[in-house]
């Protein structure tokens, strides 16, 4: 590669991690060039050290990991030599980064056009009106539908995908020379992930910018990605073209990531009913956040559920899909007891939801963003086990022996129990929201988003874990998802949901085949196109 083509150059990188004293190796020998204009993506699983590496560049490393060995050059120039403030100049303004957790990444208590504006007042010292114009510029362009409502929101006000937009609109907003994306398009739904994956990419390409995607999802490598790096345990084991690695790995570990997307996984066929089924019964629910909406001035009163009606019965997975803020998730909290209800009713076997007591109802939630779903303070084994405490029937050593079982059923090992949430990776945290889930053996589940944040083949394992459990214990799952491969493979029937409306629902098959409403039609279009398959 020509020097003046060379953006970014990592040589011989070794990033470790120290605790009680003992030094880990998590990163290793890692070389990784970009050429301005260069799209590339970093693949791996979960703890593999692909957001460690990406966090070396700008400075960004936890406190117990530091860079050991290596260079790393941006624009030529020695970034490990730079001090506190010249990082600061580098990074937002020459290096822009998308974070994982959207919620945990965006201060809560500011508002999203002041968290929006922030760098540009840092960066470019632009008046006040100009930082707004590319606030909104910016927010229209990742499809934010009503950016000057955004401006004045803060971010527990806005969906999971929302937030992830306006992440991105962040990094976007100072116009960097190379963007580091750490799964950008997690908590998108296929629409809006086709969108996002094109503007970051015409961005690149307009700015003659350089772009790093880190990414266990390989729909989004055959989307955008022109090389492919590929991370097993701190190393980089395969890098090169990303259309030849997709065709032809040559490494085992990118073999089996391949084999784990869920365009190959069997069609799960429907178990059949339990001999004492249940039945959940959603009749004309509508949720309005108009009361919300009015606190914080907005103009947008649009109810986000209207009259929805359908029935969950034990033993069945139902997938809900649709676009970001259509009310899929405030459907799932509503059927939780965790939104109250405008009007309409929720029954189970017969009952009236507000009737029977919340310990009693048995109905359990996995959320979206596994950050912001667990207690920082608490230790894991007792996150797990505060769902038995109101079982007097658990004592303490049964207890603690359902959160060791529970721990093992999601595929996490036993000496987990005893480290904090900020100890795990993402990953490792969705697994214990999902072991929280199901240790308390519930009758009906509301899965929301629940392996967005995994890599493929632990979201293959997790889903199929859910998927057992169900067989066994014969409860009924609501899947929230945007990922309508996996829906399709998975579920036994499907409901589409569109601006709050149930507009489609039934057998998973019939649905992706025959898809009745226009709506449910374009949804299935753009999932087509950013298959690895649809891709090559």
């Amino acid at each position: 590669m020509h020097t003046a083509d060379c953006l970014l150059q990592v040589q011989d990188l070794d990033v470790t991690l120290v605790t009680d004293g003992v030094a880990r190796p998590i990163v290793s020998q890692a070389n990784l060039t970009l050429r301005r204009g260069e799209i590339a993506a970093l693949v791996g699983e979960s703890g593999s050290g692909k957001t460690l590496l990406t966090r070396s560049l700008v400075g960004l490393l936890p406190v117990a990991c530091r860079v050991s060995a290596g260079l790393l050059r941006f624009r030529g120039a020695d970034l490990l030599s730079l001090d506190a403030e010249a990082m600061r100049a580098v990074r937002g303004a020459g290096i822009g980064f998308v974070f994982q957790e959207p919620l945990s990444s965006l201060n809560p208590t500011v508002r999203i056009g002041t968290q929006l504006t922030e760098s540009l007042r840092v960066h470019h010292s632009l008046a006040d009106s100009e930082c707004r114009a590319r606030a909104l510029e910016m927010l229209g362009r990742v499809r934010i539908a009503d950016p000057d409502d955004c401006m004045r929101r803060y971010p527990h006000e806005l969906s999971g995908g929302m937030r992830q937009r306006v992440m991105i609109a962040s990094a976007l907003v100072t116009r960097p020379e190379l963007l580091i994306a750490d799964e950008p398009t997690t908590a998108l739904d296929a629409l809006v992930q086709k969108d996002v994956l094109e503007l970051m990419r015409e961005a690149a390409h307009a700015l003659g910018a350089a772009m790093l995607v880190v990414t266990h999802d390989l729909s989004v490598v055959a989307e955008v990605a022109e090389t492919l790096h590929v991370m097993e345990r701190g190393r980089i084991v395969e890098q090169g073209p990303a259309a030849g690695i997709l065709a032809q790995p040559s490494h085992p570990y990118t073999q089996k990531l391949l084999a784990a997307t869920p365009s190959r996984w069997p069609r799960r066929q429907s178990m059949t009913q339990p001999s004492q089924p249940e039945r959940l019964e959603i009749d004309a629910i509508s949720v309005s956040y108009a009361a919300a909406a009015r606190c914080s001035k907005s103009a947008n009163t649009e109810p986000a559920l209207r009259d929805v009606s359908f029935a969950l019965e034990a033993g069945e997975l139902l997938a809900v899909v649709g676009q970001s803020g259509c009310g899929k998730t405030t459907l799932g909290r509503a059927i939780a007891g965790l939104q109250p209800l405008h009007s309409g009713e929720i029954r189970l076997a017969g009952r009236n939801l507000r009737d029977i007591e919340p310990a009693q109802r048995r109905i359990q939630y996995i959320f979206q963003d596994p950050w912001s779903a667990l207690d920082p303070r608490m230790r894991i084994g007792d996150i797990i086990a505060e769902g038995l405490l109101f079982r007097r029937d658990f004592a303490a050593a049964r207890r603690r022996q359902a959160v060791l079982d529970a721990l093992e059923k999601v595929g996490l090992p036993a000496e987990l129990e005893r480290r904090r949430p900020h100890e795990l990776s993402g990953g490792q945290r969705q697994r214990v929201n999902i072991a929280r889930a199901i240790v308390v053996e519930p009758r009906f589940i509301v899965a929301d988003e629940p392996v967005s944040a995994l890599d493929l083949t632990v979201q293959k394992q997790v889903l199929e874990l859910l998927c057992d459990l169900r067989d066994k214990l014969g409860f009924g799952c609501l899947l929230v998802s945007h990922d309508l491969t996996v829906v399709e493979r998975l579920s036994d029937r499907t409901a589409v949901m569109q601006r709050g409306r149930l507009v489609e629902i039934g057998p998973t098959p019939q649905v992706f085949r025959q898809p009745q409403h226009a709506y449910t039609q374009q949804l299935l279009g753009a999932a087509s196109q950013g298959s690895v398959h649809g891709a090559h």
